[in-house]
């Protein structure tokens, strides 16, 4: 088994990690009742194939979970596709992947923190949105500097709770389904011949996405999985699967509930209250209050809880090969964490959060942002695999070293293309600034180089 000794680094962080702790932990991430919140943004976009991209969006992943499992067995270290892209292929490269993924890693809180504390204000007015937002930020911040042990058990909990809602939701609208509420045919959700364009299917799957983002964070828990390498890969894949099938089911059979669909087609979930207008449809108020409110607690607490883990873990392995300013390579002696990258995302959470709730687009604009950033930094994933593996090694193992990589590639191309203009425009502006902040690098004599290159 592969040390990060090898690497030319200190073990740190604490290894307390198994499969099962992984799984969840990605589970938690993508968050098993996530197209909740975004069903009808995405239904609007596919023209009502909501399943469809979900399937769409499963393909993308799968093969970047089978690259992210490749890397993860070549180098078992924290950092994700940072450390993927910088070793498999060359330091400057790498940097350029952590710079795009960053986009996604640290804005993914502010989301998911804005979406929560919105949902909790429509509940209870009286609190505005940014003390719903401090509240969120304070609490999930006290709960991963208690260690990554914490996190672990807090996560299983909430994982059994979000099963509990789903399971209630599929059975109440099974019911409803029995005494012929469906809106729609029964395939209409997953193929509509009338509707059906491949711009409409990527740029809705574009959307779906975001609901697997998720998996990629299991990586960064490289240094603290105290099994095999080749088992973090495997909890990846293990945790995609499973929750394609969850995401997969719920939004097929919403689909066939949804009401008003023509209406809203044309006009979009502007509320974003489309699934729980559904739920409300299919089983009453009670039902539409249950799946709202365990959307809000979801994202704002479990889902955002491992996203602020995840994202201080990439601070803290770019800092600690001098990518980043070094007190973000700081661990706490006694809880094994990294202490102030972990404030740090708490700090620039709650910044973009507040300032996009007042937007009256926010939500969307940090979608679409997130998005790209991940996408960016996945295309790298994929061509590290190639040169590593294919190139470099000469390895024979086709389809996990060529042919898959390849193939995730070229859907991810079909996905970014097809992404918000807007998103595409600000993404740009911002690996640009990544290319000037490598040539600062450069030029200050700091050129990117990873702990086993420096002479």
């Amino acid at each position: 088994m592969s040390t990060i000794e090898q690497f030319g680094y200190r073990q740190e962080l604490q290894r307390s990690l198994g499969f099962a702790d992984l799984m969840i932990y990605g589970l938690i991430f993508m968050v098993p009742i996530a197209p909740f919140g975004i069903f009808g943004f995405v239904f609007s976009t596919s023209h009502g194939m909501v399943a469809l991209a979900y399937v769409i969006g499963l393909v993308a992943m799968a093969f970047t979970a089978l690259s992210y499992a490749q890397m993860a067995r070549a180098f078992p270290m924290a950092g994700s596709v940072y450390t993927y892209a910088g070793r498999g292929i060359a330091a400057p490269v790498g940097f350029m992947a952590g710079w795009a993924i960053l986009l996604d890693y640290v804005l993914v809180p502010s989301l998911l923190y804005l979406i929560a504390s919105t949902a909790m204000n429509s509940f209870v007015p009286a609190i505005p949105i940014w003390a719903w937002l401090v509240a969120f930020v304070l609490l999930n911040t006290v709960v991963n500097y208690l260690g990554i042990q914490m996190t672990a058990r807090i996560t299983r909990i909430m994982l059994v709770a979000e099963l509990a809602v789903l399971a209630i939701f599929l059975v109440v609208a099974g019911v409803a389904l029995a005494q012929g509420k469906a809106q729609t045919g029964a395939f209409t959700p997953i193929f509509e011949s009338s509707s059906f364009t491949w711009s409409v299917t990527f740029a809705a799957a574009s959307v779906a996405v975001l609901s697997f983002l998720g998996f990629d964070g299991i990586s960064t828990l490289a240094e603290e999985n105290r099994e095999d390498a080749r088992r973090l890969g495997r909890s990846m894949v293990a945790a995609l699967a499973v929750a394609a099938v969850l995401f997969v089911v719920q939004t097929w059979v919403a689909a066939l509930l949804t009401p008003n669909r023509g209406k809203l087609i044309a006009e979009g979930d502007l509320t974003g209250n489309a699934f729980y207008d559904t739920a409300a449809f299919a089983g009453g108020q009670w039902l539409s209050v249950l799946t709202a409110v365990a959307t809000a607690v979801a994202w704002g607490f479990a889902n955002s809880l491992v996203a602020q883990a995840a994202t201080s873990r990439l601070l803290f392995a770019m800092a600690r090969d001098r990518q980043l300013p070094a007190f973000l390579a700081k661990v706490d002696p006694k809880r094994k964490v990294p202490v102030n990258a972990t404030l740090v995302v708490a700090a620039i959470s709650l910044v973009v959060g507040i300032f996009m709730s007042t937007r009256e687009m926010g939500t969307t604009e940090l979608t679409s942002l997130v998005n790209f950033g991940a996408m960016t930094a996945f295309l790298l994933l994929h061509v590290a695999v190639v040169i590593h593996y294919a190139i470099r090694q000469g390895s024979r193992n086709y389809w996990a070293h060529l042919v898959a990589p390849v193939l995730g590639f070229a859907v991810l191309v079909g996905v970014v293309i097809n992404q918000n203009v807007a998103a595409q425009w600000v993404g740009g502006i911002w690996l640009a600034l990544g290319l000037v902040v490598l040539g600062a690098s450069y030029l200050l004599g700091r050129k990117p180089a990873l702990p086993s290159e420096v002479k």
